[in-house]
């Protein structure tokens, strides 16, 4: 088995590779790179008024960019955007404060440095709150025959040590995410996945999450978001794998987060290594019991 995860492992990143230079991918990535990346404190503005954001820009920006239309009626998402002005190097003062006798006139205005001066309330809308141009996702999902394998999973959750629930669409909380792992205070980790009619999606969704109650627990040493989410779809991956399950949009998933550091993939082996085998472990004894 340890063999076989690590020559897995090896087709995952040779997959990753090749995806993050497809023309799908290419398409997807030239679209996120023209929103904003948000401060800390603008995201967490943008989460509180709006948890299931996924892509925020400005009214225009959706216009113009996107050729996106804000929905009628829709409220807006405040966030502070910073002002900033050009000052002289010599007197601190920017152009319309500026003495006409100050020691800088040599210095063109074209190099005075700019500085922050205040901050302004913006309004910004999410994707969700706008019509048009459809924007260009990536297929994460995966394919192929789960068989039991979905309640197997959720049997398996209990010698685990995480809570799991199986939410219907119209009871979703979570926008467009197909699953989610909380981590209340005190509390076994909680796993939710979106119900839907993709069985074998809905296993490795299941999987992914289970990686994350196992793996990132300790909210007082976690890695980086991106690391994280490497751990958790090379998981998903490789007990996909063993099911004969068609992965292979995994490599989407991860060349989206993985970015340049595919090889992270490897680099974090141990890890993923011991939390499969876990899982495997857990369906095993499911299946025995069933």
């Amino acid at each position: 088995m340890q063999l076989a995860v690590e020559e897995w492992l090896e087709d995952l990143l040779a997959e990753t590779t090749t995806a993050h230079t497809s023309e799908a991918f290419q398409r997807w990535l030239n679209i996120q790179s023209r929103f904003h990346d948000y401060s800390a404190r603008n995201s967490l503005l943008i989460s509180l008024q709006c948890p299931d954001a996924t892509h925020v820009a400005g009214y225009r920006t959706w216009q113009t960019e996107f050729d996106r239309q804000v929905s009628e009626g829709e409220s807006a998402i405040w966030i502070w955007a910073p002002i900033t002005a050009k000052l002289c190097p010599a007197c601190g003062e920017p152009k319309s404060g500026h003495d006409d006798d100050c020691e800088s006139d040599g210095v063109p205005y074209a190099e005075w440095s700019s500085q922050l001066r205040s901050f302004k309330p913006v309004p910004v809308f999410d994707v969700s709150q706008t019509t048009g141009e459809p924007l260009p996702s990536l297929e994460t999902d995966t394919y192929g025959d789960a068989s039991d394998l979905v309640p197997t999973l959720c049997a398996a959750a209990e010698s685990l040590g995480v809570d799991v629930s199986l939410v219907s669409p119209s009871e979703w909380a979570h926008g467009a995410a197909r699953g989610v792992c909380e981590f209340p205070q005190g509390q076994r980790p909680s796993v939710a996945v979106r119900q839907r009619s993709n069985e074998a999606d809905m296993a490795t969704t299941l999987v992914h999450e289970f990686a994350h109650g196992l793996l990132h627990a300790n909210r007082t040493s976690l890695p980086e978001r991106s690391l994280r989410e490497v751990e958790a779809e090379a998981v998903a991956y490789l007990v996909g794998r063993q099911f004969g399950l068609d992965v292979s949009n995994s490599a989407f998933y991860l060349a989206a987060w993985a970015g340049e550091d595919a090889e992270s993939v490897l680099e974090r082996l141990n890890r993923i290594r011991s939390v499969t085998v876990s899982i495997l472990g857990a369906i095993d004894d499911s299946a025995d019991l069933a």
